[in-house]
C-alpha cells in the first residue's frame, strides 16, 4: 500500500497516489486514519486561520 493517503471529495473516501485526480481530494496525508479526518483538520486549520492576528486584520494583536 501506498506511504501516502488522500481524502477524495468526490466519494468521501480515502485512497492511495492512484486515486482520483489532485483537484478532488486533500492530502497527502500520512496515514489513512489521518486521511479519513481530512474535513475535520481543514475545519480546525480555518478556525485557527480565522482567528490568528497574522492572517486576519480584524483580529486584535496582543500586546506585549
Amino acid at each position: 500500500m501506498s506511504d501516502k493517503y488522500y481524502f477524495c471529495l468526490n466519494h468521501h473516501t480515502v485512497e492511495g497516489e492512484d486515486g482520483c485526480k489532485a483537484a478532488d481530494r486533500m492530502g497527502p496525508y500520512g496515514s489513512s486514519e489521518e486521511a479519513s479526518h481530512a474535513l475535520e483538520i481543514a475545519a480546525e486549520r480555518t478556525k485557527a486561520w480565522d482567528n490568528d492576528p497574522d492572517w486576519n486584520d480584524d483580529v486584535e494583536k496582543p500586546t506585549e
